[in-house]
């Protein structure tokens, strides 16, 4: 049988392998890169990574001049269309939709999709994770056009997507007790309904508990942004957590509207505020860290607190992580994110070490650091040590990269060649709980290119709602100007 031949979101029979000319696998002794290596799969486990296996096997894919290596995990994994990407030349935020103006607020927020819409966008999302070679995701999704919060409906519909698809996930949905507002005169102001919060999180704790136990899908809670957070909200999201026993996810320290706004409510940045409030704990994944102060990393080092890097995203907003090599000597675990399309954690690696280096300089990152947070880090977020590793016994989560791609020579070491000339495009295979998910851009479950452009039309139709949640309300042509000028006519 010829590996194009396996059926997608299915388990070969038997024991099977996968052989390439390059391995990254996990031992007592650390991480090693194996040459002529072999992966052994057996169920959902990995029973053999490093060199030729000797045992009987039913099958045994050679894969050639590729990179076999532990699938990503991503905390902070889009999953939704990505609307930063309109504000990527558009500019004041409150101007251009991405603040609510009191008058859309008073009329009352609504849903801009349709529930089969969000669902959709959910799976679209899982498909391009999987064409990345992301094999573990803790999704998101903007606020910015729902009513106020994320529906049970929608994320059991997820799960049930992400087990069909064959993604790890850990879900929950967002849950806020308030929100930013922008006055006529453009000023900006946080408005709460801590009731409508305290009810999201109640909601949030029913969809945990249904999914305990399942297959491919954990439970996680998600409260909003920190400035869209009260006191109550945040802890009893920890307490319920610890009941629990799952991960929280936060985003803190991520931009001057959230800083300048969290001062002014509480006196303190967010990490102070939370460390007041007992909520800073090794429970929380904590996205983006980009405006932490010193005194921030240190109280993130003396509470475990997991820090999600997201250094695309950042990057393209003019922010970057001050910086990576300094939370690695302060002992603070650093995972990766991709939050934001495509979700490619390739790339990512690529802007965090280049991101690194322009703060601290060129050796203070080498690229097997910046790899073991895209996978490792991650892990040890999420209190996993099954996941972003390559060994005997680990979950069979696999991601196989192309090392003879015709745009990405001359081929060096091949992690350091995967994170200087490539992106995810390399990616050849993903293949999750010993399930072949994603192989050639096809992916299980999904036809992604039919995705595409349902989704597309979805977003089309969003941009064209704009006008009704932007201050002032001006046409889309005004939020959203093109590039260069329109050529009407001759």
């Amino acid at each position: 049988m010829r590996f194009g031949d396996l059926p997608l979101g299915k388990r070969p029979e038997g024991r099977w392998s996968l052989t390439a000319d390059w391995v990254v696998v996990d031992t007592p002794e650390g991480r090693r890169l194996v040459q002529g290596g072999e992966v052994v799969i057996e169920g959902d486990r990995v029973l053999h990574a490093g060199g030729r296996f000797e045992g009987e096997l039913q099958a045994r894919f050679d894969m050639g001049a590729a990179l076999i290596a532990p699938g990503f995990v991503d905390l902070d994994a889009l999953s939704d269309l990505d609307t930063t990407l309109l504000a990527h030349d558009n500019w004041p935020s409150e101007r251009k939709g991405r603040v609510w103006p009191l008058s859309y607020m008073d009329r009352g927020p609504y849903e801009m999709y349709t529930p089969d819409a969000l669902v959709a966008q959910k799976r679209f999302a899982f498909g391009q994770l999987l064409l990345n070679g992301i094999t573990s995701a803790a999704p998101i999704a903007s606020l910015f056009y729902r009513a106020w919060g994320e529906t049970v409906d929608e994320f059991t519909a997820a799960a049930d997507a992400a087990e069909q698809m064959g993604l790890r996930v850990w879900l929950g949905p967002a849950y806020r007790s308030g929100g930013m507002a922008v006055d006529q005169q453009g000023r900006l102001s946080a408005v709460f309904d801590e009731a409508r919060g305290l009810q999201g999180l109640q909601g949030a704790i029913a969809f945990a508990e249904a999914m305990q136990g399942r297959d491919l899908v954990s439970p996680m809670l998600a409260p909003d942004r920190v400035e869209t957070c009260t006191e109550e909200l945040l802890k009893r999201t920890m307490a319920a957590a610890d009941d629990l026993d799952c991960p929280v996810r936060l985003h803190m320290a991520q931009g001057q509207m959230e800083l300048q706004t969290v001062q002014a409510l509480h006196g303190k940045t967010a990490p102070e505020w939370l460390d007041v409030l007992g909520c800073l704990t090794p429970r929380l994944l904590a996205p983006h860290a980009t405006v932490a102060t010193a005194e921030d990393l240190d109280r993130y080092s003396d509470n475990g607190v997991t820090v999600v890097h997201c250094p695309l995203v950042s990057a393209r907003h003019g922010g970057a992580l001050r910086s990576f090599a300094k939370l690695r000597q302060m002992g603070i675990n650093v995972a990766m994110g991709t939050d934001t399309a495509p979700p490619d954690m390739v790339l990512n690696m690529a802007v965090g070490m280049m991101a690194c280096r322009l703060n601290d300089g060129l050796e203070s990152l080498r690229s097997g650091q910046m790899f073991d947070a895209a996978t490792l880090g991650g892990a040890k977020g999420l209190k996993r040590d099954d996941i972003g590793v390559l060994r005997a016994g680990a979950k069979a989560d696999v991601a196989v990269f192309d090392m003879a791609d015709s745009y990405m020579a001359p081929r060096i070491d091949p992690v350091q060649t995967l994170i200087l000339g490539a992106t995810g495009r390399v990616t050849r295979a993903t293949i999750v709980d010993g399930r072949l998910s994603m192989r050639d851009g096809d992916v299980a479950g999904i036809d992604m290119k039919a995705a595409r452009r349902q989704v597309q039309e979805q977003f089309d139709g969003l941009i064209a709602k704009y006008p009704e949640r932007t201050l002032g309300h001006p046409p889309v042509e005004e939020i959203f100007p093109p590039t260069f000028p329109l050529l009407i006519g001759d």
